[in-house]
Parts: C-alpha cells; sequence; structure tokens
C-alpha cells in the first residue's frame, strides 16, 4: 500500500536545510504524542514526516550565508560564499533566493525557487554575464546546481505531498538511536529513484540520507553536523556534507548568520528581483 499526504493538508517539510535539514523527522508515537503506532509501515513513514513538517512550522522567514567548498577526486578544492533568503510557505511551499558573492566569476549569480506541494517547483537562474533569466526546466532540475554535488532538486522545500514513505525501522547512529525512513519521489523527472533518511529520536534531527540514481545505484550520501537551535524551537545544521559515490567529487556547504524574522517578504522573491539581487 501507497500512502501519500492529503494535498489539503496544512503541512510542509522542513527547508533543505535547505535544508533539507529535518525533513522526516520525528515519529508520531506514543513515546511523544500517547497516539498509537500507525499499523502500517507506510502510515508510520507517512506520520513522520508530518510530525517533522508540523514541528518546523512557525518561523516564517530566514536569512544566513553560506560557504561552498567544492572537492574534486583528485582532492583540488575551489571556494564560493552565497547569501539565502527562505520566506515561508503557507498555503502552498516556500521561496527561496540564494545568490553568489565569490568569487568574482560567478558573483551576482541567483536561484530563485517556488517549491509547490503537489505540482512541479519552478526556479530560475539569474545570469548576470548574459544579464538574462533561464528557466530550468523539470528535466534538468536533477543536473548539478552550479558546479556542486547539489542538483537543483536538492535546493528546493521537500514538500511532503510530493513522496511516498515507508519506515524500515531503527539503527544505531553514532551516540545515538535513529529511525530509519525511505521515500520516493512522485516527480518522474527527477534524478533519484529513492532516498532512505536517518534521524535521530532524542532530537528529531536528520543525520544522514543515502540517494540512489535511475539505475538503484548509490549515488551521493548527504551526512549533517553540528546542529544549533534557533528561537528555542528551530534545529539547523551548520555543516551539510555531500559525498558523490560514483563520481568521487564532494560539496560542503556551511551556514552561518542566521537571522530570523528578517525584513523580507515576497516581492523579493520574484524574477525581476533576481535581476536586482546584489
Amino acid at each position: 500500500m501507497i500512502l501519500r499526504a492529503p494535498t489539503r493538508a496544512p503541512t510542509r517539510a522542513l527547508t533543505m536545510a535547505w535544508p533539507l535539514a529535518a525533513l522526516l523527522a520525528g515519529l508520531l508515537g506514543a513515546a511523544t504524542s500517547g497516539a498509537a503506532l500507525a499499523e502500517t509501515a507506510e502510515e508510520k513513514g507517512l506520520a513522520i514526516a508530518i510530525e517533522a513538517d508540523k514541528r518546523d512550522q512557525g518561523y516564517v522567514n530566514f536569512t544566513a550565508e553560506q560557504h561552498m567548498t567544492l572537492r574534486n577526486r583528485h582532492g583540488q578544492e575551489s571556494t564560493r560564499t552565497m547569501r539565502i533568503r527562505l520566506l515561508e510557505g503557507s498555503d502552498d511551499g516556500d521561496r527561496s533566493l540564494i545568490v553568489f558573492d565569490r568569487p568574482r566569476d560567478v558573483k551576482g549569480t541567483a536561484l530563485l525557487t517556488h517549491s509547490h506541494k503537489v505540482e512541479d517547483d519552478d526556479q530560475w537562474l539569474y545570469l548576470p554575464a548574459l544579464k538574462r533569466v533561464k528557466r530550468i526546466s523539470s528535466s534538468a532540475k536533477s543536473g548539478s546546481f552550479m558546479g556542486s554535488e547539489f542538483a537543483y532538486e536538492d535546493m528546493t522545500s521537500q514538500e511532503v505531498e510530493k513522496y511516498t514513505y515507508k519506515y524500515l525501522g531503527e539503527e544505531p547512529c553514532g551516540a545515538l538511536t535513529c529511525h530509519v525512513i525511505e521515500r520516493i519521489l512522485v516527480d518522474a523527472d527527477s534524478g533519484y529513484t529513492r532516498q532512505i533518511s536517518w534521524i535521530d529520536q532524542s532530537e528529531l534531527r536528520l543525520w544522514k540520507v543515502d540517494f540512489y540514481d535511475r539505475k538503484s545505484a548509490l549515488l551521493k550520501t548527504l551526512t549533517f553536523k553540528n546542529y544549533r537551535q534557533y528561537l528555542d524551537r528551530y534545529w539547523r545544521a551548520e555543516e551539510m556534507f555531500m559525498q558523490n559515490h560514483l563520481s568521487g567529487k564532494s560539496t560542503l556547504l556551511v551556514w552561518t548568520d542566521y537571522v530570523f524574522g528578517a525584513d523580507i517578504d515576497e516581492r523579493d522573491f520574484t524574477k525581476t528581483s533576481l535581476k536586482r539581487a546584489r
């Protein structure tokens, strides 16, 4: 049996922390809510996703700095610095804007994302050298984001309704015990067939995600480190490390300078604002 979240339910998954952080965190069960455990693995997996979504609602918006280190299979590194603005969605998915500040050859490049609960996400890339906005097609969303091991589809908020879920059990993860959950993206244009996530039982944080490609081979692993809690509620990982097992390349994304309740609104997330991004 395959279960999906009701499209009218007021749920929204955590942004990938964007990121991606704590997408599937938390088991809605007797230990946390007094409710009976879901009867099937599919129901339990869906309940976890919905509970995680509820726990991260209400932050409204935030801004942050991002420092990206790209490393090739020979160990050579290059770095990039970006800024991100994120606006929490209410009736639909979140909106985000990433602007590159350094190095000079990518300065001013900006990615605008409008995530949706059910429909295909909308993404536009502004290329300052060409002074034009390029729409990212659905078929191109599995491609590399600016040469990194993160795909364009990884840079969107992970809406609950876009996946089917299955609870696989629990395993040790370091000093913690984690729930293990499989989720499958319904979108046929995704570069992944499935994803396996590890979420700790104590603070409901996401620690690892395995991504399987269209041939069902393990393609990438994303790991999270150095969590901090903001506003006494919202957990965010300071480090996200994506390892590509096929190419040997990796990308480290470090988040700093979070500001919640920033002075931003919907006008900052339009195609017109893309060209003005500085």
